[in-house]
């Protein structure tokens, strides 16, 4: 049934919100599409059975007519005067000598007519004269039953010649058998009785065993849902593994939005917990130039420092929040176009350096992400080694393989000839969890900012010794999407 909405009535001058019926669930509608299939395919089936047995019944009875038809050739004789010799009726079959039995013989002679003793009583159509060799197969036709009652025959007609006593004796007659309706309607009776029954309790069966296909079917949807509700509930931290292979996207899609949100939850925690920590020593500032109670003037002064530097720290954690944040499903971003406005403008600031900046990109390899996250990634790599380079900067793009039909991971590195970074550094670099300020050491706010977006893009940020260049390598591997 297709969705309707109730047409809104006036009650105490205003409208009832429209309702909306609800859709059918998956199990409702497969069933009302397996069971209208089922029926139409029985019901075709029924049909073409019931025809191919009409059509074989009437092949049936055409072929005993003309047995029967035959026999009487066989068996009839003529006088030498002409006149018939019919064969005895009770020697075909016994039938043909019962008056109104159903079976009917009659022969059509050039000055006259025979008939068989059942056809006495009945009112029989009229048969006309066959050609020799002539066959004719009709019905069924309208005849007087031997109580008066009308009823159908099927007749079958046999053109032949008698011509024992030579040539200047021959002449043609016409064999006809009959037989009533009744007969063939009986058996189609039977057979279209039986046929119903057997494909009514095929259909019960096959709809019972489809109902135990669908429910088993369907299963691994329910255990889907039973495990979002447990997500809701707080009862589990994701869906598991354990689906097939049809709903393994779907569960991986969920997890990796459940996780996304966790991760966006904690950073907008973590965003706020630094700002509030961040805000305190300038609100302590200006607290105790209260209590002290200290000249206008330089309260003033004071206030105007400490508002400008609470304004600076409230931009920077609205940046460093903006810039961490990404969408799950994002289109693909082409990486050459960016990497070139980015490196000409760092050879515009580091133009005193006479630095030259090398391409390895991969032309399929694509950003599968927010283009400003990528200009924070490429740009915060590119200037610090701008920064340590002495005349050489190399930037390697190239995509990631993945497995079945997972879009591709993504590999930038940045290699440098300047002086690196000494091993046991890297470790600090590296470090995670650690906030703003305790970063930057050595470093600048960049590698911060690097860091933070590779994590939220779940993938990892290595730091060793350029085999090329022979100065520090920055390498970050963003994992295949789903």
């Amino acid at each position: 049934m297709p969705e309707a909405s109730a047409p809104p009535q006036a009650v105490g001058g205003g409208r009832e919100p429209i309702v909306k019926w609800r859709p059918r669930s998956l199990r409702a509608r497969q069933v009302l599409v397996a069971s209208v299939g089922l029926l139409a395919f029985l019901a075709l089936a029924g049909y073409a059975l019931d025809r191919a047995f009409v059509t074989t019944a009437e092949d049936n009875l055409e072929r005993r007519l003309e047995g029967y038809a035959y026999s009487y050739a066989n068996k009839v004789d003529f006088a030498r005067n002409g006149e018939l010799l019919p064969p005895s009726d009770s020697q075909i079959d016994p039938r043909f000598a019962q008056p109104g039995s159903g079976l009917y013989a009659m022969i059509v002679l050039p000055a006259g007519r025979w008939g068989s003793d059942s056809t006495l009583g009945p009112y029989l159509p009229p048969s006309e004269m066959l050609k020799p060799g002539q066959k004719k197969f009709e019905g069924p036709l309208e005849m007087t039953q031997l109580d008066g009652s009308q009823g159908n025959v099927y007749r079958f007609g046999l053109g032949t010649i008698w011509g024992a006593r030579g040539p200047q004796s021959e002449f043609s007659y016409s064999i006809y058998v009959l037989e009533d309706t009744e007969v063939l309607n009986s058996q189609l009776q039977t057979f279209r009785h039986a046929l119903w029954v057997y494909l009514g309790s095929a259909g019960v069966v096959l709809l019972l065993l489809q109902g135990l296909i669908l429910n088993w079917s369907l299963r691994p949807l329910q255990r889907v849902i039973a495990e979002l509700k447990r997500v809701q509930r707080g009862q589990a931290q994701g869906m598991t593994e354990h689906h097939p292979r049809e709903l393994e996207p779907l569960t991986e899609s969920i997890n990796a939005f459940i996780e996304s949100e966790r991760e966006n939850l904690d950073r907008q925690r973590n965003t706020l917990a630094d700002l509030a920590h961040s805000l305190k020593t300038p609100l302590a500032v200006l607290r105790a130039q209260l209590d002290d109670g200290v000249h206008a003037m330089a309260l003033r002064e004071e206030l105007d420092v400490q508002l400008k530097r609470m304004n600076d720290l409230v931009s920077y954690q609205l940046a460093r929040a903006a810039s961490t944040g990404h969408a799950l499903f994002s289109a693909p971003v082409a990486i050459e176009p960016y990497a070139d406005v980015i490196v000409r403008g760092l050879e515009k600031v580091y133009a005193h350096k006479g630095v030259i900046c090398e391409f390895e990109i991969d032309e399929e390899a694509r950003f599968h992400g927010e283009p400003g996250d990528l200009q924070e990634l490429m740009g915060n790599l590119l200037e610090n080694a701008f920064k340590w380079a002495r005349s050489r900067v190399l930037l390697t793009v190239a995509p990631i393989s993945s497995v079945g039909n997972r879009r591709a991971g993504l590999l930038m590195a940045v290699d440098d000839d300047g002086p690196g970074i000494a091993e046991e550094d890297v470790a600090k670099v590296l470090q995670r969890g650690v906030r703003g300020d305790e970063r930057v050491q050595g470093h600048g706010i960049g590698l911060a900012i690097v860091q933070d977006l590779v994590r939220g893009y779940r993938g990892e940020l290595t730091v060793s010794r350029s085999q090329e260049l022979g100065g520090a390598r920055f390498e970050v591997q963003l994992p295949p999407g789903l």
